[in-house]
């Protein structure tokens, strides 16, 4: 099946997964998809992922989602720049997510990056997504 919006889809799959108390969800894996794995596995809000490789030549990404007490520890991750309509912001117009507490993913010329690294690295880009 065709997905028009990779990166929407594996947010709603961690989403749902996380609101079902899963330990493990599957996406179908790509470069993006990694990029923006790798950031929440380093920012501590997923525990980690590894890829898996299917006989037919598809390759699937296995999530290892993180709970805090038996809650999961991303409350809320909301895709901001959606196919239909990009968010591109300036290095000094980046929004703060809950006061600093949550972070913003972006797509930066550097790559994909977390806004306080955005910050330091003075680059903006496309805000992919929040994540608190």
């Amino acid at each position: 099946m065709a997905v028009n919006d990779p990166v929407g889809d594996l947010i709603t799959r961690i989403r749902n997964a996380a609101m079902r108390n899963k330990p493990k969800v599957s996406s179908p894996s790509s470069k993006l998809r990694m990029s923006v794995l790798e950031v929440l596995k380093s920012e501590g809000y997923i525990r980690g992922f590894s890829t898996v490789e299917h006989k037919d030549g598809r390759n699937e990404v296995e999530i290892e989602l993180k709970y805090f007490d038996g809650a999961p520890v991303i409350r809320e991750i909301a895709r901001v720049s959606k196919p239909g309509r990009r968010v591109y912001v300036a290095v000094r117009n980046l929004p703060r997510v809950n006061n600093g507490l949550g972070i913003s993913i972006l797509s930066t010329p550097k790559g994909v990056m977390a806004d306080h690294v955005a910050r330091d690295a003075n680059v903006g880009g496309e805000i992919l997504c929040t994540v608190f």
